[in-house]
């Protein structure tokens, strides 16, 4: 007769510790909380990592512009906390650091971030596995033999049977969750391409048509400038908040392009020098009011950037329009612009009403403010920095906040890697005297109210204007008679502006005519379009009427 003999309970912390799969368990907020030796070993760390935040200790590698280490970790472990689901990772790139002065070893992992719930079904704890596998990307990069390479993957393919297995049988789970979602997620991207597709049109649509009631505000306002020679306190009043709609309409329709991918860039050599003075030039009205102050300060030598100038001023534009939302009255704001270890700094800094530490990278978000929605709340849709992120970064750069907390004040600062020496200055042509010449001006307007203002303002300045509000009659104008400039909106009741530009140009005399396209789409396709049809430039509406005049006086051919 046997006596069945009960087996000892395992030591788990030693069987966890002796495991040869390198583990890292981390509490909810990513502290790790225990580690194995393999992991050690691995990862050249000792047992003093235990209680520090996991990015702490392993941070991208900050010579690596490309790293994404960090990010690529910490999306997949928010991932496990949401789902409560294992997520395995693709292969990653991540550094660890040496302990030398900074120093970081190139490393490669094959991670797998498993949830440990409790009966309560929550997530109280991340197993973190990984595998290092940087001797197999770098056999695979230096193209060693044949041979070394399989006799390597058998070697190796030993050492990882037992991981396999567990993945595979996680993979086989995952799979069968993916084939009963397929179905399903096939159905919903269709309607989210159709939804996001209509949401741009409306977008973009939207934008358009605040561009040209925004047009005609702005003209009037400009006119009666004129009337009013002295100043009027209204004035200053409908000039200020024509400019606040204006950058909330550029916003609305730039945030739509950022988030889809479509924001464009022409690029050149530039100086950032008169692109920081111009956009504060253009902003600094609106910093005197209420007695704030905005201080410049530019290096003596040229800061080249291979970059695109108004995107570059748009950046700036944004960040001094959301230092001035959130600097109350008599505050001050300064802008300065250096060079640092081969790139341009661009820095500004306010005494606003600042932000948590922790909230700086959510400000960068589409539709995020630093102060929530109430009545104090200053007007704005939230795009402004999210565009500005975007833009920085199609340069190859990057921008970050930082605030010691509420009250405390803001900096922003946008990094740009320096222009190197292959890229070529752009050739710029002179710029031309503003002739006083009387031009007969043509205007194809269908909003009436825009044209009315378009004709008097031009006329003041001794031009003979001509207007008409639809592509026919355009054609029929141009027919009998000749114009200097033809201003013509794209946007027609009958005829596209295309189509009257080209029946323009298939004229024996239409080579002569100055054609210029205003419009509300001014996307880099739009202009392009507006160039095949015969267009000589494409302007975005509202046009200043400074603008204006130096287009129809400056940069118009002598005949």
């Amino acid at each position: 007769m046997s006596t069945n003999t009960p087996y000892p309970v395992p030591d788990f912390r030693n069987l966890f510790d002796t495991t040869l799969s390198p583990l890292l368990v981390l509490a909810p907020d990513f502290t790790i909380v225990e580690v194995n030796r393999a992991y050690l070993n691995a990862t050249r760390t000792e047992r003093s990592i235990v209680g520090r935040p996991i990015f702490e200790v392993f941070p991208d590698n900050p010579d690596d512009p490309s790293a994404d280490g960090v990010a690529n970790l910490r999306r997949s472990l928010r991932s496990v906390l949401e789902t409560r689901r294992t997520d395995t990772m693709a292969l990653q790139r991540y550094d660890i650091p040496t302990g030398e002065a900074g120093g970081f070893a190139e490393r490669y992992w094959s991670p797998v971030n498993t949830p440990v719930i409790d009966a309560h079904g929550t997530v109280t704890h991340i197993i973190h596995r990984v595998e290092d596998v940087t001797e197999f990307v770098r056999l695979r990069r230096a193209g060693q033999e044949r041979e070394r390479a399989e006799a390597a993957a058998r070697t190796r393919a030993e050492d990882m049977e037992i991981d396999l297995f567990v993945r595979a049988r996680e993979i086989r789970e995952v799979n069968e969750q993916l084939s009963r979602a397929n179905a399903e997620l096939d159905a919903a991207g269709r309607t989210l391409r159709e939804e996001q597709q209509a949401k741009d049109r409306f977008i973009a649509t939207l934008s358009h048509e605040l561009r040209n009631p925004l047009a005609a505000a702005t003209a009037a306002t400009e006119l009666l400038a004129l009337d009013l020679p002295e100043g009027h306190p209204a004035l200053s009043v409908l000039e200020r908040q024509l400019g606040t709609l204006v950058r909330m309409s550029n916003d609305l329709l730039d945030g739509t392009r950022a988030v889809t991918g479509r924001l464009e860039l022409v690029r050149g050599r530039t100086d950032l020098r008169p692109v920081v003075a111009g956009a504060c030039a253009d902003i600094r009205g609106l910093f005197d009011h209420d007695g704030r102050t905005l201080d410049v300060d530019l290096p003596a030598e040229p800061v080249l950037v291979d970059g695109d100038r108004l995107r570059l001023a748009q950046v700036l534009t944004n960040l001094l329009s959301n230092a001035l939302k959130y600097t109350p009255a008599g505050g001050s704001t300064r802008v300065s612009l250096s060079v640092a270890e081969g790139r341009a700094r661009l820095r500004v800094v306010d005494d606003g009403i600042g932000f948590a530490p922790g909230q700086a990278e959510e400000l960068f978000g589409v539709f995020m403010r630093a102060a929530p929605a109430g009545p104090s709340t200053p007007e704005g849709l939230g795009l402004g920095l999210s565009v500005a992120r975007t833009i920085v970064e199609l340069h190859g750069g990057r921008i970050s906040a930082h605030s010691e907390g509420p009250g405390t004040g803001a900096t922003f600062t946008a990094v740009l890697p320096l222009a190197t020496a292959t890229v070529p200055e752009p050739r710029r042509a002179p710029r031309s005297r503003i002739v006083p010449k009387q031009l007969a001006v043509l205007i194809v307007e269908d909003n009436t109210d825009l044209a009315t203002t378009y004709r008097t303002l031009l006329e003041r300045q001794g031009h003979h204007v001509t207007v008409v509000h639809t592509g026919e009659d355009a054609i029929t104008a141009t027919r009998a008679h000749l114009f200097d400039v033809v201003l013509c909106d794209l946007g027609l009741p009958d005829i596209d502006g295309y189509a009257v530009a080209r029946a323009v140009r298939s004229r024996p005399h239409g080579g002569k005519v100055r054609l210029i396209a205003i419009s509300g789409f001014s996307r880099g396709s739009d202009q392009g379009e507006s160039r095949s049809a015969g267009f000589d430039a494409h302007l975005a509406k509202p046009l200043p009427l400074v603008d204006l005049l130096e287009l129809l006086g400056g940069t118009l051919p002598e005949r």
